[in-house]
């Protein structure tokens, strides 16, 4: 059977190892077109089709060929849903613009290593046609996983992310981003798996049509089921939520940093009933340590305990910091973000590399933010206790795990600035929803630009600012659901599925 449908596959694809520049240009086009299923563009259809198509290709060619497609289709995955990665270097272009291109391109290329030797590795050992299509799914799928923790991690733009904003996306509760990754790549392997040869090409293919729509409907029923059940009662508690709409080239100028610490004032001190009050990310251009007589007159404005994104220093360190004000204006606590941007808010070997001025590229104090302690529940007053995350830290789903209690909601204040206006914001403003379906907590999001928003414990969005503009939102706190699934298993059981799976496409080739 194996041999005969060999004979059925064109010799330009079986037989190559490295396949000419003519035969990869499809895969340019497959990697990109699967890649807008991603926010901004939400065309999630498209991605289960296109990576149907893609591994249909890759299991009709040797390993070293499975390596140079792979590659291509990754690399056009990850230059269009990261382009926004050229923004940071836009903010000061007569020094950093010459940068933008060679990052996107660096960028693009490191992620695409993570398709291409993956896949490599699964086509080397397996010989059957189809126990490499399992192979190769499996082996992204884990490999989605893997970019999560990997060089400190970045699980930016995974496969899953794609089902988010549609009701397949409450599968998250139970299984995580990795579920909705295994979830994608199953879909991708049902042209190749229910292929019928023995039929025409158009009816060899209906089988796995009719199962894949039926897969949709099915995931796609459970979410819809999920999002009608009873949502639990608000809290009680209204949040205010502040953005500046500090655009990140005049953040740090002194003249219109005055502009945006009053506005940050004036929002906060409108009339309006609230229980607490948000400012995002580095609201202000001053350290902690140097706002003792600001203090009184900021918690005066807010009227209430107010949470502000502030750096703050710690004898020679410094920190991307929290800080809670109490209604007298004293600091009550302070949270340091310790998932730090690497070479973006610290650098690797920093205080070496300081000696000869390298520095980090977004920090504004010293040569790099230090880490600081870890994930942390913070109590004040008569809020309910919430866990904080600044900025990059709410695109790892393993913090939300690594708590000695559970908090009654989530508080990300982040500076989406860095990202400009068409996509990356977007992008981070999805992971924030998808790590309220993966625990079951509400989430309060300050943007300094936009998006910031109140997300229910499902994922929703109640109210929110949209991009480049200044204003408030006073929204009602939330209740949370009961700790989901995969709050209290996380992904062991699903890694130990796929490698169960890939084991069993191994041992076709002993025998």
């Amino acid at each position: 059977m194996t041999a005969g449908l060999s004979s059925q596959i064109p010799l330009s694809l079986h037989r190559r190892g490295r396949p000419p520049l003519r035969q990869l240009w499809p895969d340019l086009l497959l990697g990109a077109v699967a890649a807008l299923g991603l926010a901004p563009f939400g065309i999630w259809a498209a991605t289960p089709v296109v990576l149907a198509i893609l591994i249909w290709r890759l299991a009709r060619v040797r390993a070293a060929a499975v390596f140079w497609h792979s590659l291509v289709a990754g690399f056009s995955w990850f230059a269009l849903a990261l382009f926004w990665i050229v923004e940071p270097f836009l903010v000061e272009p007569e020094t950093y613009g010459w940068m933008a291109p060679f990052a996107l391109m660096l960028m693009a290329l490191g992620g695409a290593l993570f398709w291409a030797i993956p896949a490599w590795a699964a086509a080397i050992w397996t010989r059957n046609w189809r126990s490499q299509a399992i192979g190769i799914a499996v082996a992204l799928a884990l490999s989605d996983w893997l970019r999560g923790w990997i060089f400190t991690g970045f699980p930016w733009a995974l496969i899953g992310h794609i089902w988010i904003d549609t009701p397949v996306g409450q599968l998250a509760a139970w299984g995580g981003a990795l579920g909705l990754t295994v979830f994608t790549m199953t879909l991708a392997c049902l042209p190749t798996l229910l292929w019928r040869p023995h039929m025409t090409r158009i009816a060899g293919y209906l089988p796995a049509i009719f199962v894949m729509i039926l897969t949709i409907g099915a995931a796609w029923a459970v979410g819809l089921a999920r999002l009608a059940s009873p949502a639990p009662p608000d809290t009680g508690k209204v949040v205010r939520i502040v953005q500046p709409n500090a655009t990140q080239h005049l953040k740090w100028d002194p003249e219109w940093s005055q502009v945006f610490f009053d506005r940050l004032m004036d929002l906060s001190a409108e009339p309006g009933a609230h229980d607490l009050v948000i400012w995002p990310e580095t609201a202000v251009n001053f350290l902690l340590e140097d706002a003792t007589g600001l203090l009184p007159i900021m918690s005066q404005a807010a009227g209430a305990p107010l949470v502000m994104g502030i750096q703050r220093r710690d004898d020679s360190r410094y920190y991307n910091s929290l800080a809670v004000v109490d209604p007298g204006g004293e600091v009550s606590q302070t949270y340091d973000k310790f998932h730090l941007v690497p070479f973006g808010e610290y650098v690797p070997w920093g205080d070496l590399l300081a000696r000869i001025g390298i520095s980090a590229f977004a920090a504004q104090q010293g040569h790099g933010y230090s880490s600081g302690s870890g994930p942390k529940v913070i109590r004040t007053g008569d809020i309910p206790p919430f866990q904080p995350l600044i900025c990059y830290e709410a695109i790892f789903p393993q913090h939300l795990r690594n708590l000695t209690s559970r908090p009654a909601w989530i508080l990300q204040a982040t500076n989406d600035a860095w990202f400009g206006n068409i996509s990356g914001p977007y992008q981070h403003l999805a992971q924030a929803r998808l790590r309220a379906i993966e625990s079951g907590l509400p989430v309060a999001r300050a943007a300094n630009t936009g998006v910031s928003a109140m997300i229910d414990a499902k994922g929703r969005i109640l109210d929110s600012l949209e991009m480049q503009v200044a204003g408030k939102m006073d929204v009602m706190l939330p209740g949370a659901l009961p700790t989901t699934l995969w709050v209290r298993i996380g992904n062991l059981p699903l890694l130990i599925l796929l490698s169960l799976v890939l084991f069993a496409t191994l041992r076709i080739r002993r025998r």
